[in-house]
């Protein structure tokens, strides 16, 4: 697959959980984490979000995030970009 093919995989995984503080990104519990999924491109992990994030739109203290996890990879060869 090359750069310019339309459906390159760009790894998104979607996560979400109880925060400490509605309005912060801190856990209340790393252990209790709800791993979505792992998802090939944005728009599926943004479905998987808002199913997610619909489920518990009563409680503010949950909240669901996606995280690009392709902008730590290089799609080359796989290896992590150094922070």
């Amino acid at each position: 697959m090359t750069s310019s093919t339309p459906d390159k995989q760009l790894l998104h995984i979607v996560i979400g959980g109880e925060l400490k503080h509605p309005g912060t990104v801190e856990f209340a519990n790393l252990a209790d984490v709800h791993f979505v999924g792992a998802f090939p491109n944005y728009r599926a992990a943004y479905d998987a979000w808002k199913t997610a994030a619909q489920r518990t739109v009563d409680n503010a203290h949950v909240r669901y995030f996606i995280l690009h996890a392709h902008r730590l990879l290089d799609p080359e060869t796989g290896k992590q970009h150094d922070a």
